[in-house]
């Protein structure tokens, strides 16, 4: 089913991925905060198009000294990047933009709900976290992350 044609503002949403660390050992989960976002919705569908705005600050594991490397110069390097971007047209194949990298994502939708005036979408995608020159700690973190993102939208 797809949502009324018009432009819808991201009401919630949170981004949750999974990797491993310890050599591919122990799992590890984690949470992005989505800081803004809209979706255009456009007949045909292909014609729509998708901008958000992560906080790339907000990485949270449950471990702050795992978090701060996180955010760290030689990861994500969050006080030169705040901001992570995703654009994407009506198909969910977009960019994804880390570290001022641009990289091709494609999202699959796993879930669609929709309602008067809203939609939500549970949409999942592998980042290779190498693409976009985040090449510290080798072998000690895992190269891909499994992402999962959720977002209810609202039409504005």
């Amino acid at each position: 089913m797809t949502p009324q044609l018009g432009r819808y503002k991201i009401d919630s949403g949170s981004i949750t991925f999974g990797t491993r660390h310890l050599f591919g050992l122990a799992p590890v989960r984690g949470t992005f905060a989505i800081r803004s976002g809209t979706v255009d919705v456009a007949e045909p569908i292909a014609d729509s198009r998708v901008e958000v705005e992560i906080d790339a600050g907000s990485c949270h594991t449950g471990n702050d000294r795992r978090d701060d490397s996180v955010r760290s110069a030689r990861l994500l390097d969050t006080d030169r990047f705040p901001v992570m971007t995703f654009r994407a047209n009506g198909s969910l194949e977009g960019t994804l933009t880390v570290r001022d990298v641009t990289w091709p994502v494609a999202l699959t939708v796993e879930r669609t709900e929709v309602g008067p005036g809203s939609f939500t979408v549970v949409a999942t995608t592998r980042v290779d976290r190498t693409e976009f020159g985040v090449t510290a700690y080798r072998g000690l973190a895992a190269r891909h992350l499994d992402v999962r993102v959720e977002v209810t939208c609202l039409r504005s």
